[in-house]
């Protein structure tokens, strides 16, 4: 247990360089995060035999990539950033590497803008090739829920989004105060069990739309969960009292606008 509560001074978040650039823990977590997603959601294709060619998935997978990278880092600049108006005004520094010519890596991303870039460019693809929106975020949200794991082991091993001061045993140090690992936890409720829920439910949805809405509502009650064991970002701090963070915040209305669909989509389809 000593170990653990001290991995942060046994571990480098470096996994190893090439040349000048240093690879993190952190890049390797998304990478794999990423492919994890892919694979899931493919072999769920196959296993439940759904009508989709494999062409046209890998392409949605650019447009579905693409959207959650900028949204996620613009959701960050806008939600989360101290530097907001720099960037707006600045805007070809929002994935610049390069800080006063050293390579840095880009930091700072938004799950709630990843989410919001998600869906815009799901309703583009789906609109483009003319198929429907619901029946292939009930797939992706499959691979996302899994490959969320890797995404929250990356802050961890990064040493970000620490946890808020505790005494239980298993807390971690984080320049020598006792943390709760509340990264580990979102890894657990956001990633593993919402993932085991959603591929219970696949088998009895009976609705298109019911999965990617069930993904909503069950990744945003656990995200407000966790948020009370994490520290509030430091730029911004709690919202209200000692309780509300922009994370709660920002599930509570994801939360609230996939009820109200879930139960629309459900009468209409009952």
């Amino acid at each position: 247990m000593e170990f653990w509560q001290n991995i942060y001074s046994n571990f480098d978040p470096v996994a190893f360089n090439l040349g000048p650039v240093a690879v993190h823990w952190y890049g390797i977590m998304y990478a794999l995060a990423l492919i994890s997603a892919i694979f899931v959601a493919k072999w769920f294709i196959k296993k439940d035999n759904l009508s989709i060619s494999n062409d046209l998935f890998d392409s949605y997978i650019w447009w579905a990539e693409i959207g959650v990278i900028l949204g996620a880092r613009l959701g960050y600049i806008l939600f989360y950033d101290s530097n907001t108006a720099y960037y707006l005004t600045h805007p070809w520094q929002i994935f610049n590497p390069y800080i006063n010519g050293v390579y840095t890596g880009i930091s700072g991303m938004s799950y709630h803008g990843a989410f919001i870039g998600f869906i815009i460019a799901s309703y583009l693809f789906c609109r483009k090739n003319k198929i429907s929106f619901w029946f292939i975020t009930d797939i992706a949200v499959l691979g996302i829920s899994a490959a969320y794991v890797f995404g929250r082991i990356g802050n961890f091993f990064n040493q970000e989004l620490v946890g808020r001061i505790t005494d239980v045993p298993w807390g971690i140090y984080v320049e020598n105060t006792l943390r709760h690992p509340s990264q580990i936890y979102e890894a657990i409720l956001e990633g593993l069990v919402v993932f085991a829920i959603l591929v219970y439910l696949r088998k009895r949805k009976t609705f298109d739309g019911q999965l990617a809405l069930m993904y909503g509502i069950l990744y945003s009650f656990m995200r407000i969960v966790a948020e009370f064991f994490r520290q509030p970002d430091s730029q911004l701090g709690f919202l209200y009292s000692n309780w509300l963070t922009m994370g709660i915040l920002q599930s509570a209305i994801v939360l609230g606008i996939c009820v109200i669909i879930y139960f629309k989509m459900k009468k209409i389809n009952s």
